[in-house]
């Protein structure tokens, strides 16, 4: 992409009229797809700008500051290279060295941490039924600060995953299927396409449901025919099977479940092989999990991990890989997969698949960076697309030669 064609797409994100600025950006289907759609070409043209050494600084300071109460490798560096990239610095929250420990309250740290923030990236998927809620707080704490005048300006708060919904990776996952499969169709192409999210095996229990329901919420929003599959009991949450049937009605695709991996994988264009937990066991596990009760999260680990051995023959195979539409789906994953015979005995995809794939799942999460940066960008500056302009009229160099 030359520079006109960056300074195009530029022009384009302002003919979009969004709601994001000094909003946050917390679950995809709180915004409209031609959002959406702004958020994908903010972050097609960082990318881009970023590959031809154009600075992409649009703070002369201010903090990014991030919370992750999970551990994290891809979301935790990629939300520290788009505060980079945006001219941010990173500043980590890290709990147990702070005075939450000691009953500070919600509201208090969210303004705390906030007079020099631009934004609050969250990641909270531990505790089903709190992480939404949790960050929904931070919204509403920073709201106040900055309407009452304590806060000079009003920090975006950018989910990096939570119990429900994981929007940096779909978004990710989205542009890397834009950049697969839409050409100069862009997204248009997309429609009717057909991408199996399937439960696989795996030999931990406790995975966040959020990246299923992170896809099939999305993925419907621009007509593709997708299909979940998973065992019996190994159900989502409700309300994310109610909003991707609403979204394949709306967008004219189409949203099936299925009991068989088999049955998701034939004919498929995409795949998305990646273990979950049961709906119900994150429910007790995260009652057990609040009242300290270690023996009894003990044996519902034990019990679940039994559980999921019954399911082994869940797995992405060379022999499964075939039944797909031409035998050559995209296979994708948030990583890091469970590889069988390299990260577990047996696990969610074959060696040999995923050794296939590889550097395409690499691909697919080098997206992320651009997309967090996108949303802070979305956030923060009313007219977006006219700050990128400018970047590329004045054509810094992100680095000397």
């Amino acid at each position: 992409m030359n520079s006109n064609e960056i300074a195009a797409l530029a022009e384009r994100i302002d003919s979009i009229k969004t709601g994001f600025y000094q909003k946050d950006f917390l679950q995809t289907w709180q915004h409209s797809v031609e959002e959406l759609k702004a958020v994908l070409m903010a972050a097609e043209a960082l990318e881009e700008m970023y590959r031809a050494n154009i600075s992409c600084r649009v703070f002369n300071g201010g903090l990014a500051v991030s919370n992750f109460r999970d551990q994290s490798t891809r979301t935790r560096f990629s939300f520290a290279s788009a505060a980079a990239l945006l001219g941010l610095q990173l500043q980590e929250l890290d709990e147990g060295k702070s005075q939450i420990a000691h009953g500070e309250t919600v509201r208090e740290t969210a303004n705390m941490i906030s007079f020099l923030a631009e934004a609050i990236g969250i990641r909270d998927d531990i505790f089903l039924g709190e992480g939404d809620k949790y960050m929904a707080e931070v919204s509403a704490a920073v709201d106040e600060g900055f309407r009452e005048g304590v806060l000079p300006q009003r920090p975006a708060v950018i989910n990096l995953q939570s119990d429900h919904d994981h929007p940096t990776q779909s978004m990710a996952d989205l542009l890397h299927l834009q950049k697969t499969f839409g050409g100069e169709g862009g997204l248009e192409n997309l429609k009717g396409k057909k991408i199996a999210m399937t439960w696989a095996y795996s030999p931990s229990y406790g995975k966040p449901l959020s990246v299923p329901q992170g896809i099939i919420t999305l993925m419907t929003r621009f007509g593709m025919n997708v299909t979940l599959a998973h065992p019996q009991g190994y159900d989502l949450i409700p309300e994310t099977l109610q909003i991707a049937e609403r979204h394949a009605k709306e967008s004219g695709g189409s949203f099936t479940k299925t009991y068989s991996m088999e049955e998701a994988f034939k004919d498929a264009d995409i795949v998305y092989p990646k273990s979950w937990a049961p709906f119900n066991v994150m429910e007790q596990r995260t009652k057990l999990l609040r009242a300290g009760e270690n023996d009894k999260l003990k044996a519902l680990e034990k019990e679940a991990l039994a559980n999921n051995a019954k399911f082994k023959s869940w797995e992405c195979t060379d022999a499964m890989m075939k039944t797909t539409k031409g035998g050559k789906a995209l296979y994708m994953h948030c990583l890091p997969a469970d590889i069988t015979g390299v990260s577990c005995k047996e696990g969610e995809v074959a060696a040999v698949v995923f050794e296939r794939y590889r550097l395409a799942t690499y691909r697919e999460a080098s997206h992320k960076p651009f997309v967090i940066a996108a949303m802070i960008l979305l956030t923060r500056f009313e007219k977006a697309g006219a700050t990128l302009k400018q970047l590329m009229d004045r054509k810094s160099p992100r680095r000397g030669a």
